[in-house]
């Protein structure tokens, strides 16, 4: 793998791991709008406040899964350095 792979791969990853939280605030996001244009209550914190704790239980839920996926990345990039040395 030469240097513009793993560039590659870390993009990916990127996009792997943080496209599920912006997914979850996305739709809680949309849910509130939903709400406030309903009941017509337009407070800046009422679409914060949930959104933060949302996703932040989002990411303590899905921390196991993104660590593993870290772990398998760092795995494979420290065995691509012997690569890179010769």
């Amino acid at each position: 793998m030469d240097l513009i792979g793993i560039a590659q791969n870390t993009v990916k990853l990127i996009l792997l791991l943080g496209l599920p939280s912006l997914i979850v605030s996305m739709v809680i996001g949309l849910a509130i709008s939903i709400f406030s244009a309903v009941t017509q209550v337009n407070d800046a914190s009422l679409s914060f406040v949930p959104k933060m704790i949302f996703v932040s239980i989002f990411i303590l839920i899905s921390l196991p899964w993104i660590g593993e996926q870290i772990g398998v990345f760092t795995t494979e990039l420290w065995d691509n350095i012997l690569n890179f040395g010769e």
